[in-house]
């Protein structure tokens, strides 16, 4: 059982990405955690050089802790596109390119999968990590289809190409407080949530 995280505590988000930070932020918000971006501490990003999404988020987790000397929380996650052998996966930061422009990496995605089977899941993969190595790590899933052109101006990365099952709109056209609720993030996060904040 991990140790738990109490109201007024901070907590390093090991991200340099202001959407996915907003995000966790938000998410953060009910249980009066203090919570700091990496960047806001001049922390560096850590090269990923794992394979898995557990990977590479216990790597940046377990960075920030060592560096900030607070815990801290990384998010590894990414789009999983079945007809592409899983790509890009741990590679979707990637696949937007060093400016990290999404609309090249939706378009590769359409260009590499043509007319074959579009369904598709985010993965979101949640490593909070102690200064004395102790880490926890959480994964939620999202399963869809994903649809061209992208639509929305909601979210950030894929999300205007990704329609959740049960649903007719894409994570860049829902309502931000609907996808708090229903994506890949929204579910590891519940399961951190259970494990590791309130008494």
């Amino acid at each position: 059982m991990p140790r738990r995280i109490r109201a007024g505590e901070r907590l390093v988000i090991a991200s340099h990405n202001p959407g996915k930070i907003a995000e966790i932020e938000k998410l953060l918000m009910p249980y009066g955690v203090i919570a700091i971006g990496a960047g806001a501490l001049g922390l560096p990003e850590p090269e990923e050089t794992e394979t898995t999404f557990e990977g590479n988020a216990a790597l940046k987790a377990h960075a920030a802790a060592a560096a900030s000397g607070l815990p801290a929380l990384a998010d590894d996650s990414g789009l999983v596109v079945l007809a592409l052998d899983g790509a890009p996966g741990i590679y979707s930061a990637r696949w937007a390119g060093p400016k990290k422009d999404f609309r090249i990496a939706m378009k590769r995605v359409e260009r590499e999968l043509g007319d074959k089977d579009r369904k598709a899941h985010f993965v979101a993969v949640l490593a909070l990590a102690w200064p004395d190595g102790e880490e926890a790590l959480f994964r939620g899933e999202v399963h869809g289809v994903l649809t061209w052109p992208p639509r929305g101006e909601r979210g950030f990365g894929y999300d205007p190409i990704f329609i959740a099952d049960d649903y007719d709109q894409t994570f860049g056209e829902i309502d931000p407080d609907l996808k708090h609720r229903i994506s890949h993030r929204a579910r590891a996060f519940a399961k951190l949530v259970a494990a590791c904040f309130g008494e």
